[in-house]
């Protein structure tokens, strides 16, 4: 896991210990893609100098989060061309949003009073604490559907992680695969199939596909060890990222039972795909063959290089919505972060 987590800190520019390597399953040279979409910068929150898009419903509705004034990073809901900071649990001084709902619904995770992680929903300017699974402190929110659902993970009474699916203010525990002990949700689409990943029994991380009450080891690409699920669209297609058999990591398509490597950028050595819309279009991070990492869209068998914001060198697409609006993070000329949108040239 140690790409994945590199990035992942690069990214969020954050390191939260909570007993596994990162808690987040987580732009243009303007030449290389005005052609195909265009880029916005959504800026910061008033006296913060870095944010991160991580959800999105349309062009003008994006979640993610933001550093403040006090350099606390604060969820933050971006609405007709204002980012909002949605503050925090009470007592809590710390939040991130992981995806938004066409209702407008906001599923993420924030410090509460004791300084433990409380997944939450975010409705109608109300931040709600969904708790914890039954005996445990700690939960984390990852994703939400149309119906109100979360997924998302936590720590159980007998210590382990496990995925987790919020449903009508119950969450239940997800388990694990055969002779596993780990699992966490990433991923959820609006019929309420669930991905993520989860230790097996010989101590490989697989994607899986929870469905109907069953979870499914997704497998990995050929000679591949490792693999991540990260979203799952409404027809049932999941995309995510496995270890291939020369140890870099690919982002890829499951659907029909059959893992499909995207591969990446030319020239690249890594890739990772972090969510799938309804029309199948992928969008993911991608190593450049001067090493930096771009964000992409994958349409149609073509992978695409969206760039980053004019004089940056990294970019990172975090979701895509069913129109084809992008929402991620690019880094400008001096270095910092900026949630960006990326939104299709018609």
């Amino acid at each position: 896991m140690n790409y994945r987590c590199a990035l992942l800190r690069k990214i969020y520019g954050v390191s939260l210990v909570m007993g596994i390597a990162a808690l987040l399953a987580l732009g243009v040279d303007r030449a290389a893609a005005d052609q195909v979409l265009t880029i916005s910068d959504l800026g910061t929150l008033p006296g913060g100098t870095f944010s991160v898009g991580t959800g999105i419903t349309g062009r003008d509705e994006v979640v993610g989060y933001a550093l403040t004034s006090n350099q606390q990073y604060h969820a933050f809901l971006y609405r007709d061309g204002v980012m909002n900071d949605l503050g925090t649990l009470p007592g809590g001084n710390y939040s991130i949003a992981a995806r938004i709902n066409h209702r407008g619904q906001v599923a993420g995770f924030a410090t509460v009073a004791s300084g433990n992680l409380h997944a939450f929903l975010y409705e109608n300017g109300t931040m709600t604490d969904l708790g914890t699974l039954p005996g445990g402190s700690v939960s984390v929110g990852k994703a939400v559907n149309d119906r109100g659902q979360v997924a998302g993970y936590a720590y159980p009474a007998i210590g382990d992680l496990r995925a987790f699916l919020y449903d009508h203010g119950v969450m239940n525990n997800l388990g694990t695969l055969p002779g596993g002990g780990f699992s966490a949700a990433i991923g959820l689409n609006d019929p309420g199939q669930v991905v993520g990943y989860a230790t097996t029994a010989t101590g490989q991380y697989h994607a899986f596909l929870y469905d109907h009450g069953v979870m499914t080891d997704l497998g990995a690409l050929p000679g591949g060890g490792n693999s991540f699920a990260n979203s799952i669209n409404s027809p049932g297609q999941v995309v995510g990222e496995s270890q291939t058999a020369n140890g870099n990591t690919h982002a890829f398509l499951y659907e029909h039972g059959v893992m499909t490597d995207l591969g990446t950028l030319p020239g690249g050595g890594n890739s990772s795909a972090s969510s799938i819309n309804a029309r199948g279009q992928v969008v993911g991070h991608s190593q450049t063959a001067n090493g930096d990492t771009h964000a992409f869209l994958y349409d149609h068998g073509v992978m695409t290089d969206l760039g980053t914001l004019s004089g940056g060198s990294n970019s990172y697409a975090t979701d895509i919505d069913n129109e084809g609006h992008v929402s991620g993070v690019a880094y400008t000329a001096d270095g910092a972060g900026h949630a960006v949108v990326w939104t299709p040239a018609h």
